[in-house]
């Protein structure tokens, strides 16, 4: 078995192969290739697992986007994707064989960072991945979805206007929206255009029928919207709300909570620190479910990562990193300074020693480096080492993911 990059000339093969190895057949594709998923996978960064007469048996990709760190800076991200192995050959090693090709192709190309979604949580860690944003389903019944008025002395709230308007009809607005909302939020992912120009992914990039409220503020420049469909004959379910602050993100639910001819509003995709739970008048109309894992982060260059993203806090901090998948181990000392970083080698002694997996997890400030200290993930060299850690690794607001790739 060896690992080789795939061709455009081979996508029909690669999505073949790759929805034969969960059981599934592929969608049908616009006569010009949109409308499905795939659409926008990029050909020249994909990979087969094949046998020795040249049959796939495995797939893996990557798709080129941008990551926003705490502190505001967006860097390039490979979004792998589309990984799958026939039911024939598992457990044989061809994953491992996939993921560790990859990994190297893209240390060539220069990435330092690698993030994707993982289809089952326990795979993705002994590859060095670990889950560093998290997601949440919020329901509320419509008959308890009142808001409270804000205690707190603040202003009228969002100046605008909201307007439901069709899928098809305003998808340069979402494109639009949602590019400035990903460059602000820690976590987020861009949509490139060719996703929305292609509909591939879920909606609303796909172009699947859906309602749009759009948010326009007090000059009617679009700064927000929510996607939706009434899915039951009393359920209305958000697919997601992008908006440029709180305040449009408030005016957004209260458009959706006061819909008529539904029982309940489902918010599929809310972050842990959305307001929305406290803003409503009974804090148990939000009830919470689906809580889980995201976006999951990689670092394949430790040093250039950590000077990537900004900080909060200044100090200094040694740690001592294992990558087993890679079969590589430093130790870095970290000084924060004024909102930057510089990390180099060292052989000072640490404060912490963790996997590669749980820098990830931390990376983005959506997982307390104490909280793997409790876990028995993290080893914290002395007392103060993890509340030290917390300290630097917070970000300027929780990391939150929107997109689905």
């Amino acid at each position: 078995m060896r690992v080789r990059a795939t061709t455009e000339a081979e996508r029909g093969l690669f999505v073949d192969t790759l929805h034969t190895a969960f059981g599934r057949f592929p969608e049908t594709p616009d006569d010009d290739g949109r409308g499905v998923w795939w659409a926008a996978l990029e050909m020249d960064r994909n990979l087969f697992a094949v046998t020795e007469d040249g049959r796939p048996v495995g797939t893996a990709g990557a798709y080129s986007f941008e990551l926003t760190l705490p502190g505001g800076a967006v860097v390039p991200a490979a979004g792998v994707t589309a990984v799958g192995v026939l039911p024939s050959h598992r457990r044989q090693g061809v994953l491992s064989a996939m993921m560790r090709h990859q990994l190297g192709e893209l240390r060539e190309r220069g990435e330092f960072l690698s993030v994707l979604l993982a289809s089952e949580a326990p795979i993705y860690g002994r590859f060095g991945y670990g889950s560093a944003t998290y997601t949440q389903r919020l329901t509320v019944e419509r008959h308890q979805a009142d808001l409270a008025p804000p205690r707190a002395a603040r202003g009228p709230g969002a100046a605008g206007t909201v307007e439901v308007l069709r899928r098809a009809d305003c998808g340069d607005i979402l494109e639009q929206v949602y590019d400035r909302y990903r460059r602000a939020r820690p976590g987020a992912l861009s949509r490139p255009h060719r996703w929305w120009e292609r509909g591939a992914g879920q909606p609303p990039v796909a172009a699947a029928p859906r309602h749009i409220a759009v948010h326009r503020d007090a000059d009617g420049v679009p700064d927000g919207y929510a996607s939706y469909s009434v899915t039951e004959p009393d359920t209305l379910t958000v697919d997601e709300t992008v908006a440029a602050d709180d305040a449009v993100s408030t005016a957004l639910a209260r458009f959706l909570l006061g819909h008529d001819l539904v029982a309940r509003v489902v918010f599929k995709h809310v972050p842990p620190d959305h307001p929305l739970r406290w803003q409503l008048a009974d804090f148990r109309a939000g009830e919470v479910g689906h809580d889980t894992d995201w976006l999951w982060v990689r670092l394949l260059d430790v040093p250039r990562a950590l000077t990537a993203r900004g900080w909060f806090t200044d100090g200094e901090l040694v740690l001592d990193v294992d990558d087993p998948f890679l079969g590589e181990h430093e130790r870095y000392l970290l000084t924060v300074r004024d909102g930057g970083a510089v990390c180099v080698r060292t052989d000072r002694e640490p404060d912490l020693s963790l996997d590669v997996r749980d820098l990830g997890s931390v990376y983005l400030g959506g997982t307390a480096p104490s909280t793997l200290v409790r876990a028995g993930h993290v080893r914290a060299h002395h007392a103060e080492a993890a509340a030290l850690a917390d300290a630097l690794f917070r970000s300027d607001r929780a990391p939150h993911c929107l997109h689905w790739f």
